[in-house]
């Protein structure tokens, strides 16, 4: 059940800050791109782990940063557990002394992912915002096609709204 992201415009955010951090959930944010640009999800063999679409929105917002003058770095954690809103003390210990040397952390994830950055920074010098609003739910098909390619088709998106009403019986 990946989440269903757009993303911000965070660049009036950004602005006045001579050194961002982008930290992105290695999940939800590249299955939500890959399935709204009709792109694989994973590509094994040309590109490891790493969703193109994610990677290709990450240095979109990079590269207009740097040509400013702004230094920017990327950070994620996919082991032991890749999903930001769930991440150990160890992987939040790593996120805060990476985090140190910038000025603000630019958070793309969920709701959740961005309160795990603002909890572990909340002693650090530096200013987290959200890159990514979260819509609802996405309901996908997965495909693995040769040579170990990962598609995700979209079924439907199920808005906060939409979630909230419905009914779930348990047991």
């Amino acid at each position: 059940m990946p989440v269903h992201l757009e993303p911000l415009d965070v660049s009036a955010d950004l602005e006045n800050f001579h050194s961002v951090l982008i930290v992105s959930c290695p999940v939800c944010p590249p299955m939500y791109l890959a399935m709204q640009q009709n792109s694989p999800f994973i590509e094994f063999f040309k590109r490891g782990l790493k969703a193109g679409a994610f990677e290709d929105y990450i240095q979109s917002i990079r590269k207009p940063l740097e040509q400013r003058g702004v230094r920017t770095g990327a950070y994620s954690i996919h082991t032991p557990t890749p999903m930001m809103c769930v991440w150990t003390e160890w992987q939040r210990s790593r996120l805060l002394k990476r985090a140190r040397d910038y000025e603000a952390v630019l958070v793309l994830g969920c709701d959740s992912a961005t309160y795990t950055a603002q909890d572990v920074l909340k002693k650090a010098d530096c200013q987290v915002i959200k890159g990514m609003q979260m819509i609802g739910t996405t309901n996908a098909t997965l495909k693995v096609r040769f040579p170990l390619t990962i598609e995700l088709d979209m079924n439907c998106v199920l808005k906060n709204d939409s979630a909230r009403k419905h009914n779930t019986i348990l047991g």
